[in-house]
């Protein structure tokens, strides 16, 4: 019987959007599972996947991942069609859908998509209900960055 806790331990994170904490104040994030086909699922396994250019549409009272791109392997079925940018219906509870319009129609926000990672064996999807900042909130938050930089040479110096 094999050990626990030996060899080679992986992140669960398939995918990150970096770019979407950049340019948005996210406020309220949510878990979310995927419509997928099964060579989408291989290609998530082996990591083909880019969710820099996604973004979540509401209508309808369901919510849908648009512009993620997943790239389809080369031992694809042949009698499948393969879409990489295909629209996929996210998964969530009517209450969770129900917050997301709220915060679209009345505040203003948008919701996009963060994070793709896996849970026990189901693929995940963590989106933001977000607020874009201006110009001018990414310079501060990146005047922060660089002085908590600077704290933490400082204080490593000193010690």
């Amino acid at each position: 019987m094999a050990k626990k806790g030996k060899g080679k331990q992986s992140s669960n994170t398939i995918a990150l959007n970096k770019r979407a904490r950049h340019d948005y104040f996210i406020e309220e994030t949510f878990e979310a599972g995927l419509a997928l086909q099964g060579w989408e699922v291989k290609s998530l396994r082996a990591g083909k996947v880019n969710l820099s250019e996604s973004y979540v549409l509401l209508k309808n009272g369901e919510a849908f991942l648009f512009g993620c791109h997943i790239s389809p392997l080369l031992s694809t079925s042949t009698h499948v069609v393969a879409d990489p940018t295909r629209t996929r219906k996210l998964l969530l509870n009517n209450h969770e859908i129900a917050k997301l319009f709220r915060g679209v129609e009345q505040q203003g926000h948008t919701v996009v998509a963060l994070k793709l990672y896996w849970k026990k064996s189901l693929a995940k999807l963590e989106i933001g209900l977000a607020k874009g900042k201006k110009l001018h909130d990414k310079r501060a938050t990146e005047k922060e960055r660089e002085w908590n930089k600077t704290k933490e040479r400082l204080m490593k110096h000193s010690v």
